[in-house]
């Protein structure tokens, strides 16, 4: 029973792209799913080369596709993920993706021709577009969950968790390639006071932009983290006791220098840091080494920079 009649209709109304190619790869068939999205007519395009009429193909990677088909006489098939489309086709629902293309997963299987000759290719474009923006979101969703696990949500910088977890990975680092490591500790000289005169909102405002300005400061290896309150750290990886004493200069210099507008009032405020270096300690040695450090310089009338040296004696000596 001849099915022409049938299957003439049917692949027209069908949801999924059918394209047909010779041996050649030249069209033989395309759909109305391809014809309409594609805004080609089928009379107009029969017998052309499929790159031709369809120019933004990746040909080199189709035409190893197609040529494994008919020599293996074997299916093929390609997913988004693997590429997001073969045919450039615009999607349905522009607003829902990135893309303006729909995503498709791609069947290409060997035809029979009624000599008995398998000298064809049917390639289905399945929409894989909901797939594929499922996908984006869910992604979108487990970075900014991942940005939230390792960020403070007032400063943006690094909390004090992940702060301190990456301070063990540096230690381990320096331990491992024999690297020089420092750290900063410093917090903002009479925060309290600031608290009280223009309220915590004031405070956040100051914490925010000290942490912008401080951060422009380091390089993209140095790790800026909240510490707690007005306190933050500063890991300097592969960084002296010397280089971390100017860098921290800088740092209290930069602070003291910048000027903050709040309400219409400016602002001015200062940092203490205390500063150390790596010599066989933990982690938690450095930080208690640098705190104390800090403290000293907080003593010594704050505003300034001091680092914690150990010879025979412990001893704290001021830099600045």
């Amino acid at each position: 029973m001849q099915l022409d009649w049938l299957l003439q209709p049917l692949l027209a109304q069908l949801n999924t792209g059918v394209l047909v190619l010779n041996d050649q790869h030249q069209i033989v068939f395309f759909n109305q799913f391809i014809a309409r999205r594609a805004d080609k007519r089928l009379e107009h395009t029969q017998g052309q080369l499929v790159y031709d009429v369809f120019d933004d193909l990746p040909r080199a990677w189709l035409q190893r596709k197609l040529d494994g088909v008919l020599s293996l006489q074997a299916p093929a098939f390609s997913s988004w993920e693997q590429r997001q489309y073969i045919l450039k086709l615009p999607h349905l629902r522009p607003l829902s993706s990135d893309s303006l293309y729909m995503a498709q997963n791609c069947t290409m299987l060997p035809l029979t021709a009624p000599d008995g000759v398998s000298n064809y290719v049917c390639m289905l474009i399945e929409d894989a577009t909901d797939a594929y923006v499922y996908q984006l979101q869910l992604q979108q969703s487990m970075a900014q969950l991942e940005l939230a696990n390792r960020t403070d949500g007032l400063t943006g910088v690094y909390n004090r968790r992940y702060w301190q977890q990456q301070l063990g990975y540096e230690v381990a680092r320096a331990v491992r390639y024999q690297h020089s490591l420092a750290l900063l500790l410093f917090d903002l000289d009479k925060f309290k006071q600031l608290n009280d005169q223009y309220g915590h909102q004031g405070g956040d405002a100051v914490l925010v932009e000290l942490s912008a300005v401080i951060g422009a400061l380091l390089r993209d290896t140095d790790l800026l983290g909240r510490y707690g309150g007005e306190e933050f750290g500063v890991v300097l990886p592969e960084t002296d006791l010397q280089g971390a004493v100017l860098v921290a200069n800088r740092i209290c210099k930069a602070v003291a220098e910048h000027q903050l507008l709040f309400n219409g009032q400016t602002l001015s405020v200062t940092v203490s840091i205390g500063v150390s270096s790596y010599k066989g300690q933990t982690a938690d040695e450095l930080i208690q080494q640098a705190d104390m450090a800090l403290y000293n310089a907080k003593r010594q009338g704050r505003n300034r920079v001091v680092a914690w040296q150990e010879p025979a004696e412990v001893y704290l000596k001021q830099v600045k």
